[in-house]
């Protein structure tokens, strides 16, 4: 009964029409119309506004038509080494001359190109299929170099033809000399095996390390040239390295990807 008699008071007094209503203080209003601006900037800068990214791969420094694995057909002693690292051989030249069970045997270059690395000497036992040397494809030791880099395969699909890459090549620091300038010649269609990355670079040490993640997607970058650089080709510095870099230098690139709204990375 108590709390029904002060409900029927209740009912019964005037309605207070003349007390103050109490609107947002000035603190509130304030924080409110910020907010209301900061969305404001942030929903224009993201419908116009643009974000640039970067898509980083190893790769090795190479040219166009990539390097060979020449190996003995024979198996017996190196009793001749008639070619060196460095030198240019046409096709079918001799390399070594290997003793057998049924006489000296020659083994020869399968296709012309530079020797980068020769491993048989004179004196060594080899076995059928025995690593001789690598052989870089090249017609004269003065074609231009290339980077071939190695994407993983779902990252290769935002990589245009076009597009600038900077190389960070480690026998050149840095700090001192910048990076290597290129562009992106071509895309792979597919991504490589082991074996077929072996069989470009001549090298399946190096072949395992760039597909330990998988079978990547090959990207061909071509190297900017300057007449005014001791390499021949142009650095993000005036100079670049004072001296020349070499065929299977390993890099590591970094592709610079189209520019994007940042409301493209919201809408799917």
């Amino acid at each position: 009964m108590q709390f029904r008699q002060k409900a029927l008071s209740k009912l019964q007094s005037p309605e207070e029409l003349d007390l103050p209503v109490r609107f947002a203080r000035p603190q509130g209003r304030l924080v409110l119309a910020v907010t209301v601006v900061v969305m404001a900037a942030a929903s224009f800068w993201a419908f116009t506004g643009s974000v640039s990214s970067k898509q980083s791969a190893p790769g090795v420094l190479t040219h166009a038509e990539g390097s060979y694995l020449l190996q003995s057909p024979y198996a017996g002693q190196v009793t001749a080494v008639f070619a060196e690292e460095g030198r240019t051989l046409p096709p079918g030249a001799p390399l070594l001359k290997v003793s057998t069970d049924r006489g000296d045997r020659t083994v020869r270059a399968v296709a012309g190109g530079r020797v980068t690395t020769l491993v048989a000497k004179t004196g060594a036992v080899l076995t059928t299929g025995a690593d001789v040397a690598t052989v870089e494809r090249v017609k004269d030791p003065d074609d231009p170099l290339v980077a071939m880099l190695y994407v993983s395969d779902g990252s290769a699909g935002t990589i245009p033809v076009g597009a600038p890459v900077d190389l960070t090549v480690p026998s050149a620091p840095q700090r001192q000399f910048g990076v290597l300038r290129g562009h992106v010649k071509a895309v792979g269609r597919a991504p490589q095996t082991q074996a077929q990355i072996g069989g470009f670079l001549g090298d399946s040490r190096l072949a395992a390390e760039l597909s330990r993640q998988g079978k990547p997607v090959a990207v061909l970058v071509e190297l900017e040239r300057s007449s005014t650089t001791r390499s021949g080709y142009r650095w993000s510095s005036t100079d670049g390295p004072p001296y020349a870099v070499d065929s299977a230098t390993p890099v590591t690139g970094a592709v610079h990807l189209s520019a994007r709204r940042p409301v493209d990375w919201l809408l799917p």
